[in-house]
């Protein structure tokens, strides 16, 4: 294999038609890039120059040498660049696991500001409450018990509390708080899709609060669950970040005694953690969870 600091020199003498010239252009002493040359030419076997009064003259076959192998050094350049682009977080490609209602709230104003920062970062989202998937940095419910696998850190982004979305001429409405026991003969809409973290921190907390809800409806989000309350049918329990804009006619009232909670979690691959975009990611969903006044940290 070539050596690339060997055709360096070769391609400087070319350009400055001296072994002075470009001794000095590339911080070499003369001898030493006598010396280069002639490694070079024992090492493909070919003869590079020839002597020319008192200096020397590159042959044909040096010429060719050296403008072939620009291609090489302007090839390298690039992956240089790659290198400091990789370093800086400016290109590769970066995962972000979610869950619904993180995804509708926080996922769009995080993405945008990395796509502005970091215009060739490949983003991936996976929404894993339904998806299978390994992402770099994963928002997600924690879950009693269950600890994260793999290489990871796992930091507490906040409390979620939950709260009655009832319609506004409910008898419950206007009341600063209830009781979770008094809804225990209350008809209730159902908003969860299956048996995951989010539907046991209420199930859970309904056990604890002595009775099971009384589901007269089956819905498989917070938004159609909303709007069923909206039709008298019954009243669903909901996190505060899955409220959202609330459909007219519908307030909510928060619950105690006790207040259903969920932590919201982040994951960050050790791998990753070190990436410029990664560490940005996790800047930015820290500064969404602290400017949002319903979630305690």
């Amino acid at each position: 294999m070539l050596d690339l600091p060997r055709l360096r020199v070769l391609r400087a003498v070319i350009a400055t038609g001296s072994i002075r010239a470009s001794a000095a252009a590339l911080g070499y002493t003369p001898s030493a890039v006598s010396q280069q040359l002639a490694a070079l030419q024992r090492e493909t076997g070919l003869r590079l120059f020839e002597r020319s009064g008192r200096g020397i003259e590159p042959t044909a076959a040096g010429r060719t040498l050296a403008a072939e192998s620009g291609a090489v050094f302007e090839a390298f350049s690039r992956v240089e660049r790659v290198v400091s682009d990789l370093r800086a977080g400016r290109i590769g490609s970066l995962s972000i696991g979610y869950f619904g209602s993180a995804g509708t709230v926080w996922l769009a104003p995080t993405v945008a500001a990395l796509r502005a920062e970091f215009p060739d970062l490949r983003l991936d989202l996976l929404l894993t409450e339904f998806t299978r998937g390994d992402p770099d940095v994963d928002i997600f419910v924690e879950e009693h018990d269950v600890e994260r696998a793999g290489p990871v850190t796992v930091r507490r982004l906040a409390e979620d509390p939950y709260l009655a979305v009832v319609r506004a001429d409910d008898p419950l409405a206007g009341a600063a708080e209830v009781p979770l026991a008094a809804l225990a003969e209350r008809h209730w809409v159902d908003n969860d899709l299956r048996e995951g973290p989010c539907r046991q921190v209420l199930l859970n907390a309904c056990a604890q609060a002595g009775f099971s809800p009384g589901f007269v409806v089956e819905t498989h989000d917070y938004g159609t669950a909303m709007s069923f309350v909206a039709t008298g049918i019954g009243l669903t329990v909901v996190p505060s970040l899955g409220i959202g804009e609330l459909p007219d006619g519908l307030t909510t009232v928060a619950l105690v005694s006790p207040t259903p909670v969920r932590h919201l979690a982040l994951a960050v691959k050790k791998s990753i953690a070190r990436h410029p975009a990664a560490r940005r990611a996790v800047e930015l969903l820290e500064d969404l969870v602290c400017a949002d006044r319903s979630l305690t940290g």
